[in-house]
């Protein structure tokens, strides 16, 4: 059967996670022709999926390594891509593993890709994201992100700020992406590879739409502020990113490390570790 479209994921650990967006899967109103789940470093994941899925799911697995202990986030996102294509997949929709998707999320997301004028050019669908607040915070209802727009189900906005592409939940056609490039698989670790593709996007003349009713909620999860468990690769992909845009993104999480001594910048600009 060709897969017109499929739902990528990239994961290592976070099994619970996992099992919670699988399940969200399950209950969407229209479920995905394909499954792509790639691991990274973690070869327990196939066994997680298979006890998760429904019979009769289409469900392609892929994996890759961890150079220098170094999870390749942008790599991996290329493999799940590279992997629903090969299988037949003309629209794509990535979850990080932490979001549990609502069950209108890959109906409305199937829909707008349906409806989009290549005569447009590149586009890509975000929808909503809310947050679960820490347990220990008591029951409380997850939050949005005060910078992001939060639309009605039927609303959809173009949003000039390319900056404000997220990739923990996006929608795209094959065609479009690729287009774009895919991700830039220079960007190793976390931080800076999905900001990345949003320049390519507006160097494209493309869009970014934010749609509603394709909602989602990030599981929560224990993360330092700001996320010293990154600082490497943080500094490394954010003067990857200036070598090819001429600024420096992340540079909130930046100058909180340099206040904690942990980065300082150099007379060039660049940014460096301190031993």
């Amino acid at each position: 059967m060709s897969a017109s479209l499929a739902v990528v994921t990239i994961v290592h650990g976070r099994h619970d996670h996992l099992r919670g967006q699988l399940a969200g899967l399950r209950g969407q109103t229209r479920a995905p022709d394909l499954l792509v789940v790639v691991a990274m470093d973690d070869p327990a994941v196939p066994e997680v999926v298979r006890a998760e899925v429904p019979t009769g799911w289409e469900v392609r697995h892929a994996s890759t390594g961890r150079p220098q202990g170094r999870l390749p986030l942008a790599a991996a996102r290329n493999l799940g891509v590279a992997t629903a294509v090969a299988a037949g997949a003309e629209h794509l929709v990535l979850l990080d593993v932490d979001c549990v998707p609502a069950d209108s999320l890959v109906a409305r997301y199937g829909e707008l890709l349906g409806s989009l004028n290549p005569d447009d050019g590149p586009t890509i669908l975000c929808g909503d994201v809310a947050y679960e607040v820490d347990p220990a915070e008591g029951p409380r209802p997850p939050r949005y992100h005060p910078a992001r727009p939060r639309l009605d189900p039927p609303e959809v906005r173009v949003v000039d700020d390319v900056n404000l592409f997220w990739s923990l939940s996006f929608a795209v056609t094959a065609s479009d992406l690729a287009a774009l490039g895919g991700f830039d698989e220079g960007y190793v670790g976390y931080g800076a590879e999905d900001t990345d593709v949003g320049q390519r996007l507006a160097r494209a003349g493309g869009r970014l739409l934010f749609v509603g009713g394709a909602g989602a909620v990030h599981q929560w999860h224990p993360s330092p502020n700001p996320p010293v468990q990154h600082v490497d690769d943080i500094v490394a992909n954010a003067n990857r990113f200036a070598e090819v845009w001429g600024w420096w993104p992340m540079t909130g999480w930046l100058e909180q490390f340099d206040g904690l001594g942990l980065v300082r910048r150099r007379p060039d600009g660049r940014w460096v570790t301190t031993p």
